[in-house]
């Protein structure tokens, strides 16, 4: 079962939050950072992407960004831009975007959980990027960032949670510059906390990874390797814990994650069709943007027209967690044998679109020469996502997109 517990919040006054908290450090280069911080001193960048108050070419995971980052980090709570609660608790975080909102729940996770398999995964990680996190982490002595996980909803913990928002008003509520809403309550009532903590550890056998798989491994790894460290050990450290803010899965949507593509390997459009058609069934949806409807659909855009792929049965098997994703028929159907693609993660004949920039991006960057086709995928499911890492599966690189984003800032997990 899991472990999740309330914590000491460091927290922005409530009249910057808006002002204070950004988008995750990993969305973004340093131009954009430096970009989206521009006039603002009190952006939670300066403690995320810190070689944005450094000179021009600063490389990001020099000692100097990190001590930077924690001369901001103590700045800001030096001038009482984020204050620690007095009292351990939980949080509710929502999101709204498009008319659809989303309820987590921000608490402190258990890094022997990750360890251990509670905290199950579907991407692999890079070492060269848990370790950049662990630095950042270390130096901090903090998760200034949460990470976000999903777990199979308990009808308890929703009613709870729908109860809170409401009868109380929101700590924070504020719209930020992509347009998405965000609120944020603290949960005060002892014995509610008390009660959210019982029913993660009674009623969720298993937390999953949604987004920020390397904060999680990063973060889960100092943990453990402090616990090592401390001969005086006992369990009951605050860097047992790291930030996440927990959904449940009935709430979440995944988004479509698409594929341009910059050569047809020498083959002309004829060519390269027809020997499409051995493994789908393809229809001319002409020059209107066209969308994949379900399942085992995905579209494709080439000189100036839309297509619709349906996979062939023999494309595809649905009794294999991995197999039957559009995204593993793409590969094994398309990019493997045709463009000889083989490896997505270091390929620069590939690139990948997040839903959320829609599908008109695939066709801008067609039609400008930059890339050759565009594959339009059908978005994953969330029960294709716990199935995957229920079983030890992974997933193949780029194949999950979730909005919005968490705001890092509005609630920071320190370690001591």
């Amino acid at each position: 079962m899991s472990i999740v517990k309330p914590f000491r919040g460091l927290r922005p006054r409530k009249d910057i939050a808006a002002a204070l908290s950004c988008l995750p450090y990993d969305v973004m280069n340093t131009q954009e950072a430096a970009q989206m911080a521009n006039g603002n001193p009190q952006s939670f960048l300066h403690v995320t992407r810190a070689e944005i108050d450094l000179p021009q070419g600063t490389d990001p995971h020099t000692k100097q960004v990190y001590d930077k980052s924690l001369q901001n980090f103590t700045d800001f709570q030096e001038k009482g831009w984020l204050i620690q609660d007095a009292n351990p608790k939980f949080y509710i975080y929502a999101q709204t975007m498009n008319g659809r909102t989303q309820y987590g729940i921000a608490g402190a996770a258990f890094c022997d959980d990750y360890k251990n398999g509670v905290i199950k995964k579907h991407e692999l990680t890079r070492p060269d990027k848990e370790d950049d996190r662990m630095v950042h982490v270390n130096t901090l002595d903090a998760n200034a960032e949460p990470v976000f996980l999903s777990y199979r909803a308990v009808p308890e913990i929703d009613e709870i949670v729908d109860n809170i928002v409401k009868t109380q008003q929101p700590e924070y509520d504020f719209v930020s510059n992509d347009g998405f809403g965000h609120k944020f309550w603290t949960i005060d009532d002892s014995n509610i906390n008390n009660r959210i903590e019982q029913l993660f550890a009674q009623k969720v056998p298993a937390l999953y990874v949604a987004d920020g798989h390397h904060r999680t491994a990063a973060a889960a790894r100092v943990g453990i390797e402090r616990k090592a460290a401390n001969p005086n050990h006992t369990g009951n450290e605050e860097y047992n814990y790291f930030l996440a803010v927990i959904f449940p899965d009935s709430q979440l949507k995944i988004m479509d994650y698409n594929r341009v593509v910059k050569d047809l390997n020498g083959l002309t459009n004829k060519e390269f069709m027809a020997k499409l058609a051995q493994s789908f069934d393809i229809e001319d949806k002409g020059t209107e943007i066209y969308t994949p409807q379900h399942l085992h659909q995905m579209s494709l855009y080439i000189n100036k027209h839309w297509y619709c792929l349906n996979a062939k049965p023999n494309t595809y098997n649905d009794n294999d967690p991995i197999g039957s994703l559009d995204v593993t028929i793409l590969t094994k159907q398309v990019l493997e044998p045709l463009l000889d693609i083989t490896d997505l993660r270091t390929s620069k004949r590939i690139d990948f679109v997040g839903g959320i920039r829609g599908l008109g991006e695939l066709q801008k960057r067609v039609d400008s020469g930059e890339m050759k086709c565009a594959f339009a995928m059908y978005p994953v499911s969330m029960s294709q996502l716990l199935n995957i890492a229920d079983t030890g599966n992974i997933m193949p690189p780029k194949t999950t997109w979730f909005e919005p984003k968490l705001r890092s800032g509005l609630v920071v997990h320190k370690l001591q």
